[in-house]
């Protein structure tokens, strides 16, 4: 999960300057191991082959670059951090009394901080790390209240045979709808329009 690299290098602080060109990470959170040394012919001058990986605990380092932000914002919190699927999965929950703030409207800056993690932690790895962010519930309440919508609408369109255009709608929750709905037989869900006017149709199967 976590990058890794090997590369020669001639001495210890060349070999921390091609790690972090390598990682893209800083030096300070780079572990760096020797796996083989070489000597170059007739033995003048040697050279070893090295490993390097980021030295952290992802979750760690996403709790501590999460506290950063909030306390640039002035916003005191309380925070819980899950991992799931050995490692592959981590899950922030916060907590404060500012949750409307840091929510923002329609979970616009919920959404912003949560993407920013996500970017942050996936420097650190090789293939894709899920991060999830909630805060004060906001997600899991809103899932439940798309998931209803999406199931009464459905039924209207299973009955009247006529699509539904849904409102615009984040990628996010257009994803808990089309999930919701992709094992029903009646109904199809399909997404038109573009950035901002995205928006998730609900159409009777033919």
């Amino acid at each position: 999960m976590l990058k890794r690299v090997e590369f020669e290098a001639k001495s210890q602080q060349d070999a921390e300057k091609q790690a972090v060109e390598l990682l893209r990470i800083q030096k300070e959170k780079i572990k760096l191991t020797v796996l083989k040394e070489k000597k170059s012919f007739l033995g003048i001058g040697t050279a070893a082959v090295y490993e390097a990986t980021p030295n952290i605990n992802l979750a760690v380092e996403g709790k501590v670059y999460l506290e950063n932000i909030l306390k640039t914002m002035e916003v005191k919190t309380r925070m819980e951090v899950r991992t799931l699927s050995e490692a592959e999965e981590i899950h922030f929950h916060v907590e404060s009394d500012e949750n409307a703030l840091l929510i923002g409207r329609e979970g616009r800056t919920l959404l912003s901080l949560q993407f920013m993690l996500r970017n942050y932690l996936n420097t650190f790895v090789d293939g894709h790390l899920i991060v999830s962010l909630d805060i004060g519930n906001y997600h899991e309440n809103r899932r439940k209240q798309l998931e209803i919508l999406a199931t009464k609408t459905a039924k209207e369109v299973a009955q009247t045979r006529i699509a539904v255009k849904l409102d615009p709608m984040n990628a996010y929750d257009r994803r808990i709808v089309h999930t919701k709905l992709s094992e029903w037989r009646d109904v199809v869900t399909e997404s038109e329009g573009e950035g901002e006017h995205r928006a998730l149709v609900i159409k009777p199967k033919k």
